[in-house]
C-alpha cells in the first residue's frame, strides 16, 4: 500500500509560511532598528548635548559640589575653552574670549590716546636704529582707567586662564596696526645678558584680537617646534605657526620655562597687515606682583 502522498499539504504549509514570513521579518527588522536607534540615542545624548559639549563639561557647570575654598578662591566653578597650538613654546587659542562688544569698549578708549609705539632698547640700540622694527601705534590702559568695568571683567579672566594673579599683570598695551605695519620677531621676557639684571621677569603673554583682519596681521612664531633654527631667519620674515586675529579670541603664550629661564623657542612677530585693521590688547603677565 503505497503511503498518501504529502505533497499537497507541505505545499500548503510552504505557501502559508511563506505568506507570514516578509512582513514577520520587515516586522522584526523593524523593531530591532528602533530598539537599536533608541539605546544609541540614549547613550549618545549622555556624550554629547545639543550645544556639543563633553559630559565633562556639564559636570563642571551643574554637577559638581564645590569645595571649601581658601581666602583668594572663588566658589563657583570655571570653565574656559581653548585650543592647544603649540607645545613648543605653549601656545594656547580661546575662542570667543571676549564679545564684539567688549572689544569696541577698548578700541574706543584707546583711540585718543595712541602714540607710535616704543621699544625696550637693548646696549647699543638707539630709536633711529630700530625704528622699522616695530611699526604699529599704541598706548597703556589700565583696568582702574575703565569705567565701564570691561577691562576688569577681561582682566579677571586672564588671570583665571593663565593662572597667574592678576596683580601680576602689566597694563594693558592696547595697539594698532595699519597696512603695512607689523613688528619684527622678538622675545617679550627680557635677557639679563642684553637688557641687565631683572628685578621680575614676563612669564607669559596674552593677546586679546579685538577686530578680524582681512588679510595679514597674523601673529608668527618662527621657531615653533624648532624650525628655522639653522641660523639664516631674517626677524622680518612671517613664517612659521602663524594664528589669524579673530575679534574677540585670544591667544596665550609662555616665555619662561617653568624653571624661570626663557624659552628660545618663544620668539613671536606680528606680520604685516596687507588688507584691514588690526587692534590688539596685550596683558603681559609677571613672577611678582606689579605696582598699579
Amino acid at each position: 500500500m503505497r503511503p498518501k502522498s504529502l505533497k499537497g499539504n507541505w505545499s500548503s504549509s510552504l505557501k502559508f509560511k511563506a505568506k507570514l514570513r516578509l512582513p514577520t521579518v520587515v516586522v522584526l527588522c523593524s523593531f530591532f532598528f528602533l530598539a537599536g536607534f533608541f539605546v544609541s540615542s540614549l547613550f549618545f545624548s549622555q556624550d554629547v548635548d545639543g550645544g556639543g559639549n563633553r559630559p565633562r563639561d556639564r559636570l563642571l557647570e551643574t554637577e559638581y559640589d564645590t569645595l571649601p575654598f581658601g581666602e583668594t578662591g572663588d566658589e563657583s566653578l570655571t570653565s574656559i575653552p581653548f585650543q592647544v597650538l603649540s607645545w613648543y613654546p605653549r601656545a594656547l587659542y580661546f575662542p570667543n574670549f571676549a564679545s564684539a562688544e567688549q572689544c569696541e569698549t577698548i578700541i574706543d578708549l584707546a583711540k585718543p590716546s595712541l602714540k607710535p609705539s616704543t621699544l625696550a632698547l637693548r646696549e647699543g640700540e638707539t630709536e633711529e636704529n630700530t625704528k622699522g622694527i616695530r611699526t604699529s601705534s599704541g598706548m597703556f590702559l589700565s583696568a582702574s582707567q575703565d569705567k565701564s568695568g570691561t577691562l576688569d571683567v577681561i582682566e579677571e579672566k586672564i588671570a583665571r586662564a593663565t593662572m597667574l594673579p592678576r596683580t601680576n599683570g602689566e597694563a594693558f598695551n592696547v595697539l594698532r596696526y595699519e597696512i603695512g605695519q607689523k613688528y619684527n620677531s622678538h622675545y617679550d621676557a627680557f635677557h639679563p645678558d642684553e637688557y641687565g639684571p631683572q628685578t621680575s621677569q614676563r612669564v607669559a603673554s596674552f593677546l586679546l584680537y579685538l577686530t578680524d583682519v582681512e588679510e595679514g596681521g597674523e601673529t608668527m612664531f618662527p621657531y615653533e617646534s624648532g624650525a628655522n633654527l639653522d641660523g639664516k631667519h631674517d626677524p622680518r620674515d612671517c613664517m612659521g605657526l602663524r594664528v589669524k586675529p579673530r575679534r574677540g579670541d585670544g591667544l596665550l603664550f609662555y616665555s619662561l620655562f617653568p624653571n624661570g629661564t626663557i624659552d628660545p623657542l618663544s620668539i613671536h612677530g606680528s606680520c604685516a597687515v596687507i588688507k584691514g585693521e588690526k587692534w590688539v590688547a596685550t596683558k603681559w603677565m609677571r613672577d611678582q606682583v606689579q605696582e598699579e
